[in-house]
């Protein structure tokens, strides 16, 4: 090989094919789609990953029964005193906020729960949507204080009155 042949044959700017442009372009009539089926014409997203084809579709064939409340599940933050012994100074306010600050809790969550493993030499001021019983005696016994937040608001119900049934007379 010599330099006069290394670039025979490489086409650095390749032309876009341009279909649907008459038959004198090659590309013309079914502009390289074929004859009928789904994948000629306009609109099909073939191969989709959920297409099986003719066959019975996964999400059909597989039983459904039960129930799920993941729609209505809380999340919480759940903390250990041992944790807030380790992360927070004498007299400090902890929240879901300063306990973000301090990396100890990531992601969204509903609310804040204390647990009462490990031991707490500092007296504190926890705010939390609910504490263990554990967790409460030991952060009393320091001096500190546990406030309970509220928790989400109820969903209001439908206020207006049922009909009444129509007799029939």
């Amino acid at each position: 090989m010599d330099l006069s042949q290394v670039h025979v044959g490489v086409h650095r700017r390749k032309r876009k094919k341009r279909v649907g442009r008459g038959i004198g372009s090659g590309h013309g009539k079914t502009s390289t789609r074929g004859h009928k089926g789904q994948k000629s014409r306009a609109g099909t997203n073939k191969p989709h990953p959920l297409s099986e084809g003719g066959q019975m579709p996964m999400i059909r064939r597989v039983p459904k029964r039960g129930f799920s409340n993941a729609t209505w599940r809380r999340e919480y933050a759940i903390i250990n005193v041992g944790d807030l012994e380790r992360a927070f100074q004498d007299g400090d306010t902890v929240d879901l906020e300063a306990l973000r600050q301090k990396r100890l809790v990531d992601g969204q969550y509903d609310g804040l729960r204390v647990l009462g493993d490990g031991e707490l030499r500092k007296r504190l001021v926890v705010k939390a949507h609910h504490f263990s019983a554990t967790a409460k005696a030991k952060i009393e016994a320091q001096g500190g204080t546990c406030e309970v937040l509220p928790g989400p608001k109820p969903v209001p119900r439908n206020k207006m009155r049922p009909r009444q049934p129509r007799y029939l007379s």
